[in-house]
C-alpha cells in the first residue's frame, strides 16, 4: 500500500521520534486534529489522513446505512486500506513508537485497524468511539495502551457500548483506561489531559514495529 493512499497532511517531528496518526470525525478533514496532535505529542511526526467516503458531502472513513448502522463490507475495505497506509508510513519513518488518536468516526476506523492489526500501534486514544459489533481481534492486544474517552450523555455513542468496548479490549489483554465526562459527544478538557498522560507514558524506544 502506498504512503499516498489517502489525501493527508504530515507535520514533521524529531527524526526517529514517535509517529502519531490522527483521524478526524465525520464532516471534518485532515486539519481537524493536527494542532491537538502537536499539543499532545510535541516531538512526534503527525500524519492525518482524510476519509475517502463522502456522506452527503461529509468526509468519513467508511460507509454507514444509518446512525450506528455500519456497512460492514465497506468497513472491511476501509480497514485494510488504512492498515496498508499506516504500514507504509511506518516503514518509511522508522519511528521510535507508533501512536493513534481518533475522534468519533476517526476513533472507529482506528479501533477497527487495531482489531485487524493489533501490532501496529503502541498506544491509542479513542475519543467517543462507537463499536456496535463484537470485534474479532486478529492476534493479541496484550501490552497495547488504550484510552477510551466518552460522555455519559452522549446521544451518538451510548455509555453501555463504551463499557462493552472496554470489556472487549481488556479481555484481549490491552491496558485500558477510560475517561468519562458528564456531557455528550463533545471533547472536554479532561479527555485531552488524559490523552496527554497516555502519550507521555507511551514507549519511546524498542517498539516492536520500529
Amino acid at each position: 500500500m502506498s504512503k499516498d493512499a489517502y489525501i493527508h497532511k504530515a507535520l514533521p517531528g524529531s527524526p526517529g521520534g514517535p509517529l502519531l496518526f490522527v483521524f478526524h470525525g465525520t464532516g471534518a478533514d485532515e486539519n481537524q486534529l493536527l494542532s491537538l496532535g502537536r499539543d499532545l505529542a510535541p516531538q512526534a511526526t503527525i500524519v492525518s489522513p482524510r476519509g475517502d467516503v463522502s456522506e452527503y458531502g461529509a468526509a468519513r472513513f467508511f460507509r454507514r446505512t444509518g446512525e450506528g448502522v455500519y456497512d460492514m463490507d465497506d468497513l472491511g475495505r476501509a480497514t485494510a486500506k488504512m492498515a496498508g497506509f499506516i504500514k507504509a508510513q511506518v516503514e518509511a519513518a522508522k519511528p521510535s513508537s507508533v501512536l493513534g488518536l481518533g475522534y468519533s468516526n476517526g476513533a472507529n476506523i482506528l479501533a477497527s485497524v487495531m482489531f485487524a492489526a493489533p501490532d501496529l500501534f503502541d498506544a491509542a486514544v479513542l475519543m467517543h468511539p462507537l463499536i456496535p459489533f463484537e470485534p474479532e481481534v486478529k492476534g493479541s492486544l496484550a501490552g497495547r495502551r488504550i484510552l477510551l474517552t466518552a460522555g455519559k450523555r452522549d446521544p451518538i455513542c451510548p455509555p453501555n457500548l463504551t463499557s462493552r468496548l472496554e470489556a472487549y479490549l481488556r479481555a484481549d489483554g490491552a491496558d485500558v483506561t477510560v475517561e468519562w465526562h458528564d456531557g455528550g459527544h463533545e471533547v472536554q478538557p479532561n479527555e485531552i489531559e488524559a490523552a496527554r498522560r497516555l502519550f507521555a507514558g507511551a514507549p519511546v524506544e524498542g517498539a516492536s514495529n520500529a
